[in-house]
């Protein structure tokens, strides 16, 4: 079994991602996220918002809608240039990206494909009671939901350029060849901010430069390897419609080097498309935009590890879906449990840290289990612990256990989350 296929099967296994609609054969591109999964993702936004939002005084978040006017995306372009080169296999009629086929021949059985022709990845939807409905379209990136709103946010809001608008929401592709578990799906989830800046060359390559390193340095200090991080620059022919410069932080994946998040130096042309300037001028825009479901699926990858004994996630504190569990040592002896248990309400409930309760079989399948969906500590009430009033805490990654006095676990924990 290579590592993807071990990824995948722990992701089911554990309750981070599942196939969507799986009892219905599922929907190619879809996936459903379960609870360890959400809790991850979920931190994982938290930490970008508090990083690119609450910490800086010069960015401010947004919440566009998900459907918008079709006006907007035949004013950014996106009906005419948001498009992947599309194959089609003479023999058993599958469709493919013309961009990832070796040869010129069908990956599924050889045979001969069609000459390339572009294909639109917006996904229409059609609205209204009574035909004939609007056609609409769920939005193919989030970008544009800032561009429409840069006068709303200008008015309404005490900001100057340089500032930036932030967002995090879900995007629709109709990919042609979904693949790689979650990495290209038809449904996901974008970090982005637009940084608005004065038209300036010598502004734009000082921003440009600023953001690749907070948003490179981001994914190291929350414990990606930077031995798999690596800037990827653009060629002119391969750089989207509305970019002027575009580089990608990739990571080195299973599957080879693959893009997690992009700068772009997009100039003016999402603002001057929709007609808004500020001040007397049209602002250039610096953006970064990343893809949270694969950040996610990377952060996983670069997680994982196994040896004759256990698979452990190691994932930074702040990712870990749970970051502490509670165990009592057996569960048939109340006097452990009742301790155990305020304990654990204690964290759970007074400081607010995801714990979790277990108290089936024996310790070391718990240790095991804790240790497969990244739990960074486990607490465990013994007999001493009657006695003196200190628990074992024992590190995931180590496997070393340590006393601590109950008393101390406060300080202990929350010191290690900050």
């Amino acid at each position: 079994m290579d590592l993807m296929e071990k990824i995948v099967a722990l992701c089911k296994r554990r309750g981070f991602i599942y196939p969507g609609s799986e009892i219905y054969g599922g929907l190619q591109g879809f996936w459903d996220y379960g609870p360890m999964g959400v809790a991850l993702r979920n931190n994982l936004k938290h930490e970008w918002w508090k990083t690119m939002v609450s910490q800086r005084d010069d960015v401010v978040g947004l919440g566009p809608a998900i459907i918008m006017n079709p006006q907007v995306w035949e004013a950014s372009g996106h009906t005419v240039a948001f498009t992947d080169p599309l194959v089609e296999c003479k023999k058993c009629h599958h469709r493919f990206r013309d961009d990832q086929l070796v040869d010129g021949k069908c990956p599924d059985c050889g045979g001969e494909v069609t000459e390339g022709k572009t294909f639109n990845l917006l996904t229409e939807v059609y609205l209204g009671s009574t035909e004939p409905k609007q056609l609409a379209y769920l939005r193919g990136e989030i970008t544009q939901g800032v561009f429409v709103n840069f006068k709303n946010v200008v008015d309404s809001n005490r900001v100057e350029i340089p500032f930036g608008i932030a967002q995090l929401g879900k995007a629709f592709r109709n990919e042609i060849t979904p693949g790689n578990f979650t990495f290209r799906s038809r449904e996901f989830e974008q970090m982005e901010l637009e940084f608005f800046i004065t038209p300036d060359e010598a502004e734009a390559t000082k921003w440009f430069g600023y953001w690749k390193k907070i948003r490179k340095d981001w994914y190291e200090s929350l414990g990606m390897n930077p031995a798999k991080l690596r800037f990827r620059e653009h060629a002119p022919d391969e750089r989207a419609h509305y970019a002027k410069a575009a580089e990608d932080i990739e990571y080195q994946a299973p599957f080879g080097w693959k893009e997690m998040e992009g700068v772009h130096h997009r100039g003016d042309w999402d603002l001057s498309r929709h007609h808004l300037t500020y001040q007397d001028y049209t602002p250039w825009v610096i953006e970064t935009s990343g893809g949270v479901d694969r950040a996610l699926l990377f952060f996983l990858i670069d997680a994982y590890f196994e040896d004759d004994k256990r698979i452990v996630l190691k994932l930074h504190p702040k990712l870990a879906p749970v970051k502490v569990a509670v165990f009592p040592l057996v569960a048939n002896k109340p006097e452990l449990v009742d301790k155990a248990r305020e304990i654990y309400k204690h964290l759970k409930l007074d400081l607010d840290i995801p714990t979790a309760w277990d108290d089936r079989g024996n310790i070391g399948k718990r240790y095991y289990a804790q240790d497969e969906i990244g739990t960074p500590w486990c607490v465990t009430v013994d007999y001493q612990s009657l006695e003196d009033q200190t628990v074992t805490v024992r590190d995931r990654d180590t496997a070393v256990q340590e006393r601590v006095a109950i008393a101390d676990l406060d300080s202990f924990f929350l010191g290690r989350l900050k």
